[in-house]
């Protein structure tokens, strides 16, 4: 046998073990999952079959024309996984349909075992600039995800080393073979837990930008809410923290895809037009999912990430207005620089809205 083939053969066994573990790790988060929310509180979905109707159609991996970006609120460290165990049973043991998600890496990947965990329940490693100068939405991971949601192969594994802004060895993550791409990501754009007695949201950080700018194609985008697992692991709880409280009503509600060209086809169109002039300056080839510092920093490039990130918000916002909510958001609740006078705490008070938040979670 050649070199060759003995390789892509490695490379099989690997793909096939690591799909295995991640079987059966998702599958089983899932489905305790499903158990605690059904047997222990009480839960109301709505938009599932909706949801349900866009998964059966990406079942086929090959025939997938785009990837799927949803997008949430974040109101407690156990919102996923157990915003999840409202979908079928079953559904998780399927990991090449079931979603890419963002994890804290000083605590999701602080270790080995931990990182084999999340590793193969298809959690990215997240630097957060609080803890990390290799945080923010330029870092490796983020970058990752968009490769995730895109139709190219992949170029590259995600860094994992220091200077790429990782701790832990965990190989191949997540891995880079063709059956990736066009996959769902979600995301919680907050990136942090924010408990608010009138559930207001956050302003929505830019990462979620990247994905929607930069992914080609531009991914499918689906909003959801989510009201109750606050109440099952509320910030302010007392011992044993590590537990959730159950007897609490979870609503969550699954929103219309939104009509993605419509809402964010002129701002595309300015970024590629960006992109293409940085292109014809520099004169070398774009990897996707790697910017130069015009496209990080430069003035036209932020105002495009702001936007897509209020548009993705006001997506969420219309879910939460279906539900009946209190509609009368503060002024400026979107914007980075009114939550620039908080505490740079682990977990507090918020002094601008009054609620709880952790961001470590």
């Amino acid at each position: 046998m050649s070199s060759t083939s003995s390789d892509k053969s490695l490379a099989a066994r690997l793909r096939l073990s690591r799909r295995a573990a991640s079987s059966l790790i998702m599958g089983l988060t899932a489905s305790l999952s499903r158990v605690f929310l059904y047997s222990l509180n009480s839960v109301e979905v709505t938009g599932l079959q909706r949801f349900q109707d866009i998964r059966d159609r990406r079942k086929d991996v090959h025939k997938r024309q785009r990837g799927l970006l949803t997008v949430c609120n974040h109101v407690s460290v156990s919102d996923d996984p157990l915003m999840w165990g409202v979908l079928p049973f079953g559904d998780a043991f399927n990991p090449s349909n079931h979603r890419w998600s963002l994890g804290a890496q000083d605590i999701c990947f602080k270790n080995g075992l931990l990182a084999a965990f999340f590793s193969s329940g298809q959690v990215l490693p997240t630097h957060r600039l609080h803890y990390s100068p290799y945080g923010g939405p330029f870092q490796p991971t983020v970058s990752q995800a968009i490769r995730l949601l895109s139709a190219q192969p992949f170029v590259k594994p995600l860094p994992l080393d220091g200077k790429g802004g990782g701790e832990v060895d965990v190989p191949d993550l997540p891995p880079v073979h063709a059956g990736n791409r066009h996959s769902w990501v979600h995301v919680f754009p907050e990136a942090c837990v924010h408990q608010h007695p009138k559930m207001f949201m956050r302003y929505f950080k830019w990462g979620v930008s990247r994905m929607i700018l930069e992914s080609e194609p531009m991914p499918d985008v689906l909003p959801i809410f989510i009201d109750g697992t606050q109440h099952m692991m509320p910030e302010d709880r007392g011992w044993p923290r590590f537990l959730p409280r159950f007897g609490v009503k979870l609503r969550v509600a699954f929103g219309e895809p939104v009509e993605t060209e419509k809402v964010f086809g002129d701002l595309r169109a300015r970024w590629q037009e960006l992109v293409k002039q940085e292109g014809s300056k520099t004169r070398i080839p774009r990897i996707l999912g790697e910017l130069s510092d015009e496209l990080k920093y430069g003035e036209e490039a932020v105002k495009l990430r702001i936007e897509v990130a209020r548009r993705v918000r006001e997506e969420v916002l219309k879910v939460r207005r279906s539900l009946d909510y209190p509609d009368e958001e503060p002024s400026g609740f979107e914007l980075a620089e009114t939550w620039r006078r908080e505490p740079g705490k682990d977990r507090y008070k918020s002094n601008v809205d009054d609620s709880l938040v952790n961001k470590r979670q």
